[in-house]
Order: C-alpha cells, then structure tokens, then sequence
C-alpha cells in the first residue's frame, strides 16, 4: 500500500469543517489542506489579531480559500459558548469538528472556570464544544469529530480523586499533560461507543502527530531537563504538514472507521506517513471512560443529550 498524503484526500465541496488553533502547527497546515480540497474552513483560535496573518497565509496558499476566522478560547466556557451561536448563526451543517487546540506542558494554572489549565483546555474545553455542536453534527450525515491526542498519553493516569490537581496539589506538567491527552483518548472512544448505541451516522476519531516541530515545541523547551536537548531533538522532528496528516487521515479517509486512531508509521509513531495505530491499555478504561464523561458534564454543564440516554453496555 502507498503512502498516504494529501493527495489521497477526497474532493470536500460543500463541507464544511472547524480546526481548533488552526493558527499555527499542524492546525494550520490541517486548515490549509481542507480549504484546498474545497472544505469551508473556520479557524477557531484565541487571538484574532494574531491570527489574521494566519488566515492571510493560507489564503495566499490557496486562492479563492473558502476560509474564516472566529473567535474561540477553549480556556473559558463563555468563549465556548460564544463561538457555538455564532456559528449556529451562519452555518447549517459540520461534517467535520478537529479539536486541536492545545496546551503542553505548562506550569501550574487555572482557566478562567477554575479548572486546571492543561486538563481544562485540552479535554474540558472540547467536550463542551463538541456537546454543544452536538445537533449540526448528527444533523450533517457522515461527520467526523477528530480529536488529537499524543504519544503523551501514555505518562498519563486518571486520578478522579484529586481530577483537576486541586491547589497544584501532586501537579507537574507532565504528567498534567498525560492526563489531559489520556482524557482525550477515554472521550474518543466513549464518544464512537455512543454514537454506534445511538444508531447514528457520526464517527469519533483521534490522532496524533509525532515528533513535530511546532510552537508546542518552543513551550517544552524551556524546561531545563529539556533545553539542552532540543537542539538534536528538532533534527529529528518532522514538520507540521507531516504531522497533519494523521488527523487528516482520520478526518477524511473513506476507509477511516470510528474509534480508530492514526499516528506516524515511524520507529516509535515520531516520523513518518499516517497508519492506524494503538493507545495503552489506560485509554480503553470503560469504566473511567464513563466517569469521566459523567466528571466532565458535571463540570462543564454541557450535556450530550440523546447520547446520554443511550445505554452503552
């Protein structure tokens, strides 16, 4: 079998796709690859000002770009909220929802809710956006919600008893940033278990980029144990349109099933063309799957609706 490579994605006329921090790294070159095909693109990022050049540059890549910029801050449920009407307001469909967005490794904080920064972002910030666009994406046959995770999973461990690291108690940024990767993991496949309960035509997808050499990278690098080593470290990532194709892969292939996973084909899933792959055994936890939803609507106050009364097993 070939490698696979944006050539391998399909015509996307008339759909139309959200990327969470499509601003920079491997959200942008997923933004940039879905606008070429024909997709109408939001980019959902943080910082608009910051953004517009972002924006500017793909539309400079891709000419005639059915592209847009809107506002999103997956670190305050308000914005979550916000963004959501606005986009009800201008749009009928989402076939596909890319929940890139993310932080790595930062020092202890909170989001403007209270939550612990990296688990709030990454996980809690996405699952009220996904419940919220639940509607438009049950309503749009055939859509995807692809949620990145990481090989980072694997240094992570649900603890429900001190969840949100109360206080930065028992904190690091490692293992914060497992958690919320894990997280994101245990929501993918909850969330494929749900939808086939459901009998509907909505597939949930994750996937992971590697070794890439993105902004994310600058943040781990500034940790001391790290900073000597980047330096090699960058000579061996591959760069961000490599480390999109995962996520496009589990986005748009045809043959791509719910509940699948894509990484790197590459020695330890760091380098190389997008295939499935497997997350640990800690990812696949039905029943930490099931409290963290229960965990996650509670803390949100999002709910999922007619896939919450679906019993799942």
């Amino acid at each position: 079998m070939s490698d696979w490579t944006q050539e391998d994605i399909p015509d996307l006329s008339g759909k139309v796709a959200i990327v969470t921090g499509a601003n920079s790294g491997i959200g942008w070159d997923t933004a940039a690859a879905l606008a070429e095909k024909g997709a109408t693109v939001i980019l959902a990022c943080r910082n608009l000002t910051k953004s517009q050049a972002a924006l500017d540059e793909l539309k400079a890549r891709v000419p005639g770009a059915d592209a847009v910029l809107m506002q999103l801050d997956l670190a305050s449920l308000d914005s979550v909220r916000r963004f959501v009407q606005a986009f009800k307001s201008s749009y009928d469909r989402l076939d596909l929802l890319i929940n890139n967005a993310g932080i790595m490794m930062v020092p202890y904080g909170l989001t403007a809710d209270g939550f612990e920064s990296q688990f709030g972002t990454n996980h809690l910030g996405h699952f009220a956006l996904t419940g919220q666009l639940l509607d438009k994406i049950l309503e749009t046959p055939g859509a995807r919600v692809v949620t990145v995770s990481s090989v980072g999973h694997r240094m992570g461990s649900m603890n429900f008893d001190n969840l949100l690291y109360e206080n930065g108690a028992g904190y690091s940024p490692t293992g914060a940033y497992g958690r919320s990767k894990l997280a994101n993991l245990l929501f993918t496949y909850e969330l494929q278990r749900r939808f086939e309960a459901a009998g509907v035509d909505a597939a949930a997808l994750a996937a992971h980029p590697g070794g890439t050499n993105t902004n994310l990278q600058d943040e781990i690098g500034e940790h001391w144990y790290i900073k000597p080593f980047m330096p090699l470290m960058r000579l061996y990532m591959q760069d961000s349109a490599m480390g999109a194709l995962p996520t496009l892969r589990a986005a748009v292939d045809p043959q791509a099933r719910g509940g699948q996973y894509y990484g790197p084909g590459g020695f330890m899933e760091q380098r190389g063309y997008p295939v499935l792959v497997e997350s640990n055994d800690a990812s696949h936890n039905l029943a930490d799957a099931r409290r963290l939803w229960e965990v996650s609507e509670a803390l949100t106050g999002v709910s999922f609706g007619k896939l919450d009364q679906v019993v799942t097993r």
